[in-house]
């Protein structure tokens, strides 16, 4: 872990997988609950926008997130939009090797909450992150392989039009590639 700022850290993390594996299974927001434990649920309401339950035990915790960047195989950046969630992040891949990814995750938060100061103070997310990106590590690399993708941009919090595929070459009628 490395402290940026008050209320500001970054994790990372060796994978090995290729980075579009780690960046595809990632973009699967929905997945999540099943390997990171804090993870209770994800609402997928547009390609840009989420709802997140997340908690330990009994305590839970709903806010809303917005997507404002992704770029694939390289970058997803968000924020959340309600007032308590209070906090922006960014997780970047980088290609380490043709089957080792490098990720790191980028956060800043505002606790507004008394208990949600407490455990800034007490570093408890940046454990809760380094715990969560490693069940990350041992999901992608236990199944090898993501279990889907979304490709999309997003700018500025915009959905990109996705790029037409390429044309296809033909060989006597008959399409190749």
């Amino acid at each position: 872990m490395r402290a940026a700022a008050k209320n500001s850290f970054e994790e990372s993390i060796e994978i090995a997988v290729p980075v579009h594996t780690a960046y595809n299974q990632w973009t699967q927001f929905k997945t999540f609950p099943r390997f990171m434990s804090t993870v209770k649920e994800v609402e997928q309401l547009r390609p840009n926008l989420m709802r997140w339950v997340v908690g330990a035990g009994p305590v839970r915790h709903e806010f809303t997130v917005e997507i404002v960047e992704q770029q694939p195989d390289s970058l997803v950046a968000w924020r959340g939009l309600d007032r308590r969630a209070g906090h922006r992040g960014e997780v970047t891949f980088r290609e380490l090797a043709p089957d080792r990814t490098g990720v790191v995750v980028r956060m800043r938060f505002e606790p507004h909450a008394l208990r949600g100061r407490v455990l800034a103070r007490a570093g408890a997310t940046p454990r809760v992150v380094r715990a969560e990106l490693g069940r990350f590590k041992e999901f992608i690399e236990g199944v090898g392989q993501e279990c889907g993708a979304w490709r999309g941009v997003i700018r500025n919090g915009q959905v990109q039009p996705l790029e037409p595929e390429p044309p296809r070459s033909r060989v006597a009628g008959w399409p190749v590639g």
